[in-house]
């Protein structure tokens, strides 16, 4: 008798900052971060995704490729940091130092 195999609900995401697609999938247990990316189709909506290059999450936190998906999981691939944020931080007290310098 064979027993049917047992799927998880979850969601693949991806967002620009005016377009976000988010893709809803039936998957078997056991998948993994990686497989549902692959699975899901986003790369080919997204060609700038690089799977070896973009981080990956589940709601938020950061996780591996590897990492095994749980029944309403959420995976979200994230685009590369622009400017580091520390760099960005320094730069924004910097100007305004100048415009409270400049008044």
């Amino acid at each position: 008798m064979d027993i049917p195999e047992r799927t998880i609900e979850i969601e693949v995401t991806h967002a620009l900052p005016d377009d976000q697609v988010v893709l809803r999938m039936s998957l078997p247990e056991g998948t993994t971060v990686q497989q549902a990316v692959a699975l899901s189709g986003i790369l080919d909506i997204f060609s700038q995704i690089v799977p070896s290059q973009n981080k990956l999450g589940i709601f938020g936190k950061l996780v591996q490729p590897g990492a095994t998906l749980r029944n309403h999981d959420r995976v979200e691939i994230y685009r590369p940091l622009m400017v580091d944020p520390k760099e960005g931080r320094r730069k924004r007290a910097q100007e305004f130092k100048t415009a409270l310098s400049h008044d």
